[in-house]
């Protein structure tokens, strides 16, 4: 019996996907759920399960193809056999080695890595991918080139010595983006050519989360299982002070404002695809253990580029942590229909005039953007305010002030 496997049902936000990698091969074993192709859109990375056991039996779209929801992309035909592996030499000592058969053992290529190899005449069957599931990318086969023109045995020990490259070899390189990284930069030049953006800044004195989480960070690991971050705290804070001030966790909608009486809060995370802000819903029900867990486990989805489609929808505010890579101070991005984002930077020791004393203490810099179509300076600057006081007297959080 044949079974078709078709692109899931994709949301009304994505509207199309690219396929960017088969794991599987016409004539190859499959189980169930396990991941047949994996599917790029401009939000996440899709793994298409095998909906049966059976064997591949025909691959209907191929790398770099774009598909639609329920399009179909295979067949598996159930009870059928994997073709068997040819049998090995039984003198394999006087025998050469077999050449690779490019049906069977040909890696998927990517769509620039294809169109350069078909330019100079590479065989795309003896390359091996570092890609995604093992994707040959443009660079593999780049390499392979540069392979090819090295000559094929060793130079004399008393020939003379290769004159070195120019001094001033300029290289260039043209790498098409990914899905991901256009609908980034399409997001980002969204939110500039269609929010009237400013930025205000204050500045924390950390001191006392600082001591909290040497204090007791060892005894809330023991008990939560997680460890006790930084950004619980920022995100405690915030959805406190978008309680008292609503109107930065409302967005414009036409001619009318939106206010959300809920704080999902989506968290700026950086992978090697980009940026990506998987969301905490209800944020301001979640204890600190439970906002850990869950930024814990969205880390560690988005680097294995698992993040489902329902991780990164909605969000009505976003925070976004350029301190973990430096970032002394920068005015972040509104991400749209959102109206503010809160930045955090990175905590440096800096001597500042407590009780009229000069003392060493960690500070950080905090930026909000926001949208001044709905936004007023005043209520951005109380915002930020409001996040000062809460994390320098982090006691006022326990207490709901």
């Amino acid at each position: 019996m044949s079974i078709e496997v078709k692109v899931p049902v994709l949301p009304e936000s994505v509207a199309d996907a690219t396929i960017a990698a088969w794991h599987k091969k016409p004539g190859d074993a499959v189980r169930r759920d396990e991941n047949l192709v994996d599917l790029e859109t401009d939000k996440v990375v899709l793994e298409v399960p095998a909906p049966a056991d059976g064997v591949l039996k025909q691959v209907l779209r191929q790398v770099g193809e774009t598909v639609t929801s329920q399009e179909v992309l295979a067949v598996i035909e159930e009870e059928a056999v994997a073709s068997p592996s040819p049998a090995a030499p039984t003198e394999p000592e006087t025998v050469a080695p077999a050449t690779k058969s490019p049906a069977a053992q040909q890696a998927p290529l990517s769509p620039a890595a294809r169109r350069v190899a078909e330019q100079h005449g590479v065989d795309p069957s003896r390359l091996s991918g570092s890609g995604r599931g093992g994707l040959v990318t443009k660079e593999d086969v780049l390499a392979a080139l540069e392979e090819k023109k090295e000559p094929q045995t060793a130079a004399p020990a008393q020939a003379a010595v290769p004159s070195a490259p120019p001094a001033h070899a300029r290289g260039e390189r043209r790498v098409p983006m990914t899905r991901i990284r256009a609908r980034i930069a399409e997001r980002m030049l969204e939110s500039k050519n269609s929010i009237a953006m400013l930025t205000s800044f204050n500045e924390v004195n950390l001191s006392r989360v600082v001591e909290i989480r040497k204090s007791l960070g060892e005894a809330f690991e023991k008990t939560h299982g997680v460890r006790l971050g930084l950004m619980s705290f920022f995100v405690k804070a915030a959805a406190n002070a978008l309680a008292r001030h609503p109107i930065i966790n409302a967005s414009v909608d036409g001619n009318d404002i939106l206010y959300h009486d809920y704080a999902d809060i989506s968290i700026a995370v950086a992978t090697e695809r980009g940026l990506v802000t998987p969301v905490l819903r209800n944020a301001e029900s979640m204890s600190f253990a439970e906002i850990e867990r869950a930024i814990a486990d969205f880390a560690k989805r988005a680097r294995e580029g698992k993040l489902g489609l329902e991780d990164l929808q909605g969000g009505t505010f976003t925070i976004t942590n350029g301190g973990t890579f430096g970032s002394l101070m920068s005015t972040p991005i509104v991400n749209p229909p959102q109206s503010a984002i809160l930045g955090m930077h990175a905590i440096k020791d800096r001597p500042i005039a407590e009780n009229g004393q000069v003392v060493i203490a960690p500070m950080m810099y905090i930026a909000l953007s926001y949208d001044h179509r709905i936004i007023d300076g005043k209520d951005a600057v109380l915002f930020l305010v409001d996040i000062k006081t809460q994390l320098e007297n982090p006691q006022r959080m326990l207490l709901g002030l």
